[in-house]
C-alpha cells in the first residue's frame, strides 16, 4: 500500500461512502474501490462491509484508521520540511578555485551573491586546476571554478566567463608595441607550474602555432600568479598571463602589454562539478548565478 490508498482509506472512512470520498478526492468510484481491495489483499482483511450504498468500517478498520492518519500527517509535514529545504538558500559554501578565478573573480561574485543571500557564508579553497579537478573528482569539493579543461569524463564543465592571456614584459626589457611570434623564443621568459591552467592553455596556444615550452628561454618556474607578476616587476623576464590578473599593474605602469603578431589567447574559465553529484539548493543557486554574470 502507499500513502495515496491511505488516503482513500481515510476518506471512505471518515465518510462512510465510496461516493463521497470519490467527490473528496477527485477520483472515480471504481479506482476508490480498487484502492481499498489493494490494502484489503496486503492486509488479509476486509475493512468495509456494504450494506446498500453506504459502508460500515471493520474491527480492522477501526483498527487502522488512526495509524492511516498519522501516516499521512507525517508524509504531509515531510513534504512541508523538503519545501522549506528548497527556498532555503544558506550555510556554508566551500568553493574551491584555481588561482584567477579564486584571487580575481570568486571573491568579488561572491560578494554581490552574499547581498542577495546574507545568510550564505563562503570558503574559498585556491589549487591549481589540475587540484581542484581532482578534488571534485574524489568529492572533496562540490564545486570548482577553473581555467582549463582537464578532460575528465565524470567532469562537467559550465563556461561562464571569458578570459585572455597576455603578454607582459617589465616596461624597460621590450621598447616595442608588437612583436613577431618567432621573437618570443629569444625573450627571457617566466613560467606557472605544471598543473596551472594559465600555463596549460597558454602552452595549447602556442603548441597550435608551432611553439613547444622547450622552445622557450625559460629562466624561471614560479608557483603562482603574483610570483610572476612580481618577477616581471623586478625585471627577471616576461610572461603570459591572464588579463584579469594583470589588470591593476598595467593600469600602474609597472607591467606592459606587447602585442604577439598572429597569436589570440582567448579561453574560458569553467564552473566544474561531478556529474554523479546533486548539488544542494545553494551551490546550485550560486552556480547559476555565476553563470549568468558577465565578467
Amino acid at each position: 500500500m502507499d500513502i495515496h490508498q491511505l488516503k482513500v482509506f481515510a476518506s471512505a472512512f471518515k465518510n462512510r461512502s465510496f461516493s463521497r470520498a470519490s467527490e473528496d478526492l477527485l477520483l472515480t468510484q471504481p479506482t476508490i474501490s480498487s484502492h481499498i481491495k489493494t490494502i484489503e489483499d496486503e492486509l488479509d482483511c476486509k475493512l468495509f462491509d456494504r450494506i446498500g450504498k453506504t459502508i460500515i468500517p471493520t474491527k480492522e478498520a477501526e483498527l487502522l484508521y488512526p495509524y492511516a492518519i498519522e501516516l499521512i500527517e507525517k508524509f504531509e509535514d515531510i513534504k512541508t520540511a523538503i519545501g522549506l529545504l528548497k527556498e532555503e538558500i544558506k550555510g556554508e559554501l566551500v568553493v574551491g578555485a584555481s588561482t584567477i578565478p579564486g584571487t580575481y573573480i570568486i571573491p568579488a561574485f561572491a560578494a554581490e551573491f552574499k547581498k542577495k543571500y546574507p545568510d550564505i557564508s563562503f570558503e574559498v579553497v585556491i589549487e591549481d586546476s589540475k587540484k581542484i579537478t581532482d578534488m571534485v573528482l574524489s568529492h572533496e569539493l562540490l564545486l570548482g571554478v577553473v581555467g582549463a579543461k582537464m578532460e575528465q569524463r565524470k567532469i562537467e564543465y559550465l563556461p561562464f566567463v571569458e578570459d585572455e592571456l597576455i603578454f607582459v614584459s617589465p616596461p624597460k626589457l621590450l621598447d616595442k608595441e608588437r612583436i613577431a611570434l618567432k621573437k618570443l623564443t629569444h625573450i627571457p621568459f617566466l613560467l606557472r607550474e605544471k598543473g596551472s591552467g594559465t600555463r596549460k592553455m597558454m602552452e595549447k596556444h602556442l603548441t597550435e602555432k608551432g611553439i613547444g615550452l622547450e622552445d622557450l628561454n625559460v629562466v624561471a618556474v614560479l608557483g603562482s600568479t603574483d610570483s610572476v607578476k612580481e618577477a616581471v616587476k623586478a625585471g627577471l623576464g616576461a610572461s603570459i598571463l591572464s588579463r584579469v590578473a594583470v589588470k591593476g599593474e598595467l593600469k600602474a605602469g609597472v607591467v606592459k602589454e606587447i602585442k604577439i603578431e598572429g597569436l589570440d589567447m582567448r579561453r574560458d574559465f569553467y564552473i566544474i562539478i561531478h556529474k554523479k553529484r546533486t548539488l544542494p539548493k545553494n551551490y546550485r543557486a550560486f552556480a547559476d548565478y555565476l553563470k549568468g554574470l558577465p565578467l
